[in-house]
């Protein structure tokens, strides 16, 4: 496999990181370059869509992948980060179509999807990788933003897609209004719970929040502040990457669940790969990129979990399927530990069950892998880097 390239002879993201460490580069051509072999296990030729996830299973006549299910927003999401691959590269991954193509099909799509996260998602796909806006997709965005509870993943990615479009339609009362819902509902960490408001929750979990809830919310601020010239929004998404940074593990993990009221870290596991390799690389380049903080050493330690990770013997990069696996959880009943983690900071921030690593200890690695994944380890890494990064 040899690794993509977006844009021959421009800077990427990993040009800029051998100053912290040499061996990202190398690292990231061989997982950009998997990621490529890795899609089309999830594409559907027939319609353009991607799966929901990809599984390895095993059957009497050896291991398989299997594709499950369909999911619209993997869909612009894989499309965003093919964008950033060689016109050859998308053909390939896509049966002859290109990133564009499945843009389109997805904005299509979203036309009547109820799903605001998705509906957000098509917008940016289409304004970053087709540079237009689609209007009726950017009057939803407005519909959505009615009042009603909302994940907090979902109002991020309405306010990142508002400022993606803004070149190509009037956004400016999206951006305003999707600005003030996230900032009025931060907790006093400055860290999100899953809902907004929290008490769309259940009590006993209205003040947590995953990683994804910090980290879209944190790529949003930042773009927005770039748009708006609000340095306040900066300065959000700066606050955000600190207490992540804070509280990251010292293999480099990202940990899962988090207490949006003072930041502490409520249940650690599992540890995903995709906030390893793509996830917390790709929201941290651009607060940089933005005029924030350089977490750069944070990305490499994040990065280099994939291959030192302690919690398994297992290897999480798999060469042979061109895949990443999920994640590393615990041995547990389904959701055990979180609902535990949340339940006792419930009752007192901080207040873990003493001895739940020993009962339920990190081990098991979820052999599936979800498109996304793989489509924001493309775009984090293949993006340019921008002029405000430099050194």
């Amino acid at each position: 496999m040899s690794a993509p390239t977006a844009e021959t002879g421009a800077l990427t993201r990993s040009d800029v990181m051998s100053a912290v460490d040499v061996t990202v580069r190398g690292e990231v051509e061989r997982l950009t370059a998997l990621a490529v072999a890795g899609l089309p296990h999830a594409y559907y030729p027939a319609t353009g869509e991607f799966a929901q996830t990809v599984r390895g299973v095993t059957r009497p006549d050896g291991v398989a992948l299997q594709r499950e299910g369909v999911n619209l927003r993997y869909a612009a999401m894989a499309a965003l980060g093919l964008a950033r691959t060689s016109d050859e590269a998308q053909r390939s991954v896509l049966a002859g179509r290109t990133a564009g193509e499945i843009v389109r099909l997805a904005a299509e799509r979203a036309e009547t999807s109820a799903d605001p996260g998705a509906v957000a998602l098509a917008v940016w796909a289409v304004a970053e990788v087709e540079n237009d806006s689609v209007d009726t997709l950017v009057a939803r965005l407005r519909g959505f933003l009615d009042g009603r509870a909302l994940p907090t993943v979902d109002a991020a990615w309405i306010l990142t897609a508002a400022v993606a479009a803004s070149s190509y339609a009037d956004t400016s009362d999206v951006v305003a209004s999707a600005t003030r819902l996230l900032a009025s509902h931060a907790g006093r960490s400055g860290l999100f719970p899953h809902t907004l408001p929290a008490s769309a929750q259940a009590r006993w979990r209205a003040h947590v929040g995953s990683f994804a809830d910090q980290v879209y919310p944190l790529q949003a601020f930042a773009r927005a502040s770039v748009l708006t010239g609000d340095r306040s929004l900066l300065e959000r998404a700066n606050t955000i990457a600190r207490r992540l940074c804070d509280v990251q593990g010292a293999a480099g993990q990202w940990w899962w669940h988090y207490d949006s009221r003072d930041g502490s870290v409520v249940e650690a596991f599992p540890v995903y790969s995709v906030h390893q390799h793509a996830m917390a690389p790709m929201v941290l380049f651009d607060l940089w990129e933005a005029g924030g903080d350089d977490h750069r050493a944070r990305i490499a330690r994040g990065l280099g979990w994939l291959n030192r990770h302690p919690e398994v013997v297992d290897e999480l990069v798999s060469e042979r399927h061109h895949l990443v696996w999920r994640k590393v959880g615990r041995r547990e009943p389904p959701k055990a530990a979180r609902a535990i983690g949340a339940l006792s900071t419930s009752l007192k921030q901080g207040l873990h069950v003493p001895g739940l690593d020993r009962l339920m200890p990190a081990g098991v690695v979820d052999r599936e892998c979800r498109p996304y994944e793989l489509g924001w380890l493309l775009y984090a890494w293949l993006s340019p880097a921008k002029a405000a990064a430099d050194d």
